[in-house]
């Protein structure tokens, strides 16, 4: 044990500071080693690209298969974490870097005898709660006791920002972020993540039965926080949540402004969010788990993930985050939302929705086959303090991984919105609409009615695009759209004009993020409008927060492409 943490580096203070943004670009990153000084690159390098598939080792160069690297660990910038402020950069006083070892090893899934089995957080019983209170004490006594033992619960919610803020650059890409969000491999990264989370709490109380609870906010009876964790006087509350969303305020998985009071209300916005999310408004494995993203990619924009990532799971950070505080810390900005102990319950119910919808039946495939997927590879530390090494492929079913979810009821499986009797006058409604060519580039800074033609009349499998989108990655941004809405009713998401919605959690993309499209398919809702003939549709864009910031290209309609 002692020759081991000998082998960890001590984490560097480091004091807030404000950078002009003309300077960002040339600021140099730091190399962090066990010796002080500095570390082969290339000789990482090779270990890593021998081990997880072969990646260029030229500088900016992509090879042919170009798989997303696990990060070098000793090129982790201990300022990489910030935000901005205004026209500043501003550093954040964190630093996300973990303990750095030379010592790293693939990691081999254990036989599984009997799986761990994740509870229903608000079922939980004394005796199960005792155990995670004493798993959660012990990791936040890490943090005195041994600040760079990476299994200490600063050190583990430091992984969410490291891989989700900025501080690795990708292997063999200086100065391009890795980023975790907003693609294909958002759902894998989070599962490694919490299978380690949860072995490490195991490990901690010498119980190796011990599993995570799972938040069930797409269940009614689940969608207040747990009991659990709102207890002032356990290791498993946080400060820094919403003050005016504890119990028995109901969570809601879509946000409005202004905020839809009305229980019912909010409940059946939330059960039609998951049933758009996991059912209704995917067509294809793409739509649920998000668009590729390969080495030498730029950080993927939030219109590239996937409708669960971009639906419930943003919703719940930001409602459980506490506007309060500059950057909605905890769970209200990525850097900071491993801080809050139901960030791993948040994501365990994340988890829970992709096993979910893998049995759900389908006229697509639900596999995706690319190598660039399944080689993608992470690094973290495991129970036991070693650096492992681990891949996409490995993780892609759970039941592998040693873990089942207790059941609850999915209510939201036969939310799909009510059939309109009859269709809309297109005339009629197109009057106060206007055209694309008369309203692009636009900025969202209020509601806007658009007449957008289609290329095949009727109900037919089309896509609409929103093209170009630019948006502050720093800043909380949610717009809906809906499609042939008459009754101008933007709270009540319960209905057939329904189409979708984007939110963007705060986060910090050291370059620019590129523009990118917000694809939302139309063949079901066609069916719930009762379209009829019509050659063109009204899309109404709704601002609800911060639609300021978020410059749109253009708009159009396309024929699904079938995956």
């Amino acid at each position: 044990m002692a020759s081991l943490q000998s082998s960890f580096t001590a984490r560097p203070t480091i004091p807030t500071t404000r950078i002009p943004p003309s300077q960002l670009a040339a600021t140099k990153r730091s190399v962090v080693s066990c010796s002080g000084g500095g570390v082969d690159r290339r000789n990482m390098l090779l270990g890593l690209g021998g081990l997880y598939g072969a990646t260029s080792l030229v500088p900016g160069q992509k090879a042919e298969a170009s798989p997303i690297l696990p990060p070098d660990l000793s090129t982790c910038d201990p300022k990489g974490a910030w935000t901005t402020k205004g026209t500043e950069v501003v550093v954040l006083d964190v630093n996300c870097c973990p303990p750095y070892t030379d010592v790293q090893t693939d990691y081999k899934l254990p036989r599984v005898t009997k799986p761990r089995v994740r509870p229903a957080a608000h079922r939980i019983n004394k005796e199960y709660l005792a155990k995670y209170e004493l798993a959660i004490k012990r990791m936040r006594d890490l943090d005195v006791t041994d600040p760079d033992d990476p299994r200490g619960f600063t050190q583990q919610a430091n992984i969410h920002c490291a891989y989700c803020n900025g501080p690795y650059d990708q292997i063999g890409f200086p100065g391009l972020d890795l980023q975790v969000h907003n693609s294909w491999i958002f759902f894998a990264f989070h599962r490694w993540y919490l299978y380690f989370y949860e072995r490490i709490m195991g490990e901690l109380i010498g119980d190796p039965t011990f599993a995570l609870p799972y938040w069930n906010w797409d269940n009614p009876r689940g969608m207040q926080i747990p009991p659990a964790f709102d207890n002032e006087k356990s290791p498993l509350y946080d400060i820094n949540r919403d003050p005016t969303h504890r119990p028995p305020a109901l969570v809601t998985l879509t946000m409005t402004n202004p905020p839809v009071t009305d229980p019912v209300q909010i409940i059946a916005n939330n059960l039609t969010q998951m049933y758009k999310e996991m059912i209704g408004d995917v067509e294809s494995a793409i739509d649920f788990m998000g668009d590729p993203y390969s080495a030498g990619d730029a950080p993927p924009a939030r219109a590239s993930g996937g409708s669960s990532e971009g639906g419930s799971h943003a919703g719940v950070h930001v409602w459980t985050g506490n506007p309060n505080n500059s950057n909605r810390e905890d769970m209200g900005n990525f850097y900071s939302a491993g801080r809050d102990p139901i960030f791993y319950s948040h994501h365990a119910n994340v988890d829970r929705m992709w096993t979910i919808w893998k049995d759900i039946p389908a006229n697509y495939s639900k596999d995706i086959n690319e190598a660039d997927f399944k080689d993608a590879a992470f690094m973290f530390y495991d129970e036991k303090k070693n650096l492992v090494r681990v891949k996409v492929a490995d993780c892609l079913d759970y039941r592998k991984m040693g873990y089942k979810y207790e059941h609850s009821d999915t209510p939201w499986m036969a939310y799909r919105p009510a059939q309109r009797a009859v269709p809309v006058d297109i005339k009629k409604l197109s009057k106060n609409a206007k055209r694309p060519d008369r309203l692009f580039p636009l900025r969202l800074n209020k509601t806007v009615r658009i007449l957008v033609p289609k290329p095949t009349k009727g109900a037919a499998d089309e896509v609409l695009v929103l093209e170009k989108i630019v948006a502050d990655s720093t800043k909380l941004i949610r717009f809906d759209v809906f499609v042939n809405d008459e009754d101008d009713k933007p709270q009540e998401l319960d209905r057939a004009e329904y189409l979708g919605g984007f939110t963007q959690v705060p986060h910090r993309a050291r370059a620019q993020e590129s523009a990118s499209d917000l694809r939302l398919n139309l063949k079901e809702l066609y069916e719930n409008i009762n379209i009829g003939d019509d050659d063109s549709i009204v899309v109404t864009i709704v601002p609800h927060i911060n639609g300021d910031e978020v410059t749109i290209g253009g708009i159009k309609i396309i024929p699904r492409v079938a995956a």
